[in-house]
């Protein structure tokens, strides 16, 4: 059984992995991508990156799933603003 901590882990991952997911549908089927930003979405990725390390280091499935759920998800955005846009 889970613990209070991993079941609110599991939620704060849905949440911020899915909050990129209306964003990438409209670019991915509009091919607009004029407003967002390569910078950011970059800096974005990074930390990403980052997070997963520290799941890594810290064995913290949660941690490495849910960003690494959300890195898929930004590099299909990263993706339609390079090459869809």
């Amino acid at each position: 059984m889970s613990t209070l901590a991993t079941m609110i882990g599991l939620a704060a991952a849905g949440c911020t992995t899915l909050a990129n997911l209306p964003q990438l549908i409209k670019a991915w089927t509009t091919r607009e991508t004029d407003d967002l930003s390569l910078k950011t979405l970059l800096l974005l990725g990074s930390g990403l990156v980052l997070w997963i390390a520290y799941g890594l280091l810290h064995e913290d499935l949660v941690i490495i799933l849910a960003n690494g759920a959300s890195l898929l998800l930004l590099a299909a955005l990263i993706y339609a603003k390079l090459f869809r846009g």
